[in-house]
């Protein structure tokens, strides 16, 4: 399954199921395929907690698609972040080609950073680059979403407590972060990343989770990232950055949740964030950052692309750029009869 989340009428998020250019809403499995009104009220974090493997949605879906019942248009979802996740953990350093591109040795652990709900914004929304960076970067991620609870899970079953995956932004001030080319003579980072990597907005999840029975192996995944620059001589040119694949982690998905859960006990909606390979714009000769106006979008194989305007501190964008393009779109989508 592709599971969104998408706002209903008294704003509050909700779970739809992608069904080709269709989404079957849950409300609609309850009225016509007896899916447990309660379930249909929650956001995907919610869902997993009370509906274990997301087994009495599966049995719904089955049983509406058998009786010919079609979803909405989505053209009539908006669609937000595919969830509110209670914990955000990350992996530092964990690709080999981002890992040599910065001269560092390989590690023999996996390195573990945190965010949290501030950071998170769907696809399509504002990313913004606010007054205490001039150095922001993309990465592109792979992210995990937990569907049961783990502690000190071996790695041998890990994967059995894998809800689904979505793809992941992990949007970073690198001269806040302390990395030396981001950095004028004199300047320094603040020696450690939770506000260069935790700021608001700085963690695009989307555009769906898509659940691990779909997806397959995690580790078989192509991950790329593009960035469309609003000035110089490639403006409103889309250019590859990153062109990686989840075969170069170092540590692999049920490696990284056996060394999570065996002191961190992840729980239901909770999100892994596996690390990102080469190609970063910090580390490129010249380095690259985003500025106001840029539209950069994140691409993870089978489970499609997360786009996002960067905007200044106050929402502020010159106009006519990608970003303003983007935002303009978005605030006009196409109607659906």
């Amino acid at each position: 399954m592709r599971l969104i989340a998408y706002l209903d009428e008294l704003d509050l998020p909700v779970v739809g199921i992608v069904d080709g250019d269709r989404v079957m809403t849950l409300d609609r499995l309850v009225d016509q395929a007896g899916l447990r009104e309660e379930l249909a009220m929650l956001d995907l974090r919610g869902l997993l907690a009370e509906d274990a493997d997301l087994a009495e949605t599966r049995d719904a879906l089955a049983r509406a698609l058998a009786a010919g019942l079609a979803g909405l248009p989505a053209a009539m979802i908006h669609p937000v972040a595919p969830l509110d996740p209670g914990k955000i953990v990350c992996i530092g350093q964990n690709y080999r080609g981002h890992i040599l591109e910065q001269g560092r040795p390989i590690p023999d652990r996996p390195m573990l950073f945190a965010k949290f709900g501030n950071a998170v914004v769907g696809d399509g929304e504002p990313v913004i680059r606010h007054a205490c960076t001039g150095a922001l970067d993309l990465e592109a991620e792979l992210a995990v979403v937990i569907g049961r609870r783990m502690r000190r899970t071996p790695a041998a079953d890990a994967l059995a407590h894998v809800a689904g995956y979505t793809a992941a932004n992990d949007i970073s001030a690198r001269d806040l972060q302390g990395v030396r080319t981001a950095l004028a003579d004199g300047e320094h980072g603040d020696g450690q990343w939770l506000r260069a990597k935790g700021s608001d907005t700085f963690l695009p999840l989307g555009p769906a989770v898509v659940t691990a029975d779909e997806l397959g192996d995690p580790g078989d995944l192509a991950i790329r990232s593009w960035r469309t620059p609003a000035t110089g001589t490639d403006a409103g040119r889309e250019i590859l950055m990153q062109d990686g694949h989840t075969s170069d982690m170092v540590f692999d998905v049920p490696a990284l949740l056996e060394f999570i859960s065996s002191v961190i006990t992840l729980e239901p909606g909770d999100v892994v964030i596996t690390g990102t390979p080469a190609g970063v714009g910090a580390f490129r000769d010249p380095p690259v950052f985003l500025e106001p106006g840029d539209v950069v979008r994140v691409e993870v194989e089978r489970i499609g692309s997360v786009t996002n305007p960067i905007v200044g501190p106050d929402g502020e964008v010159p106009a006519g750029s990608p970003a303003t393009n983007l935002l303009t779109a978005r605030s006009h989508p196409a109607r659906s009869d």
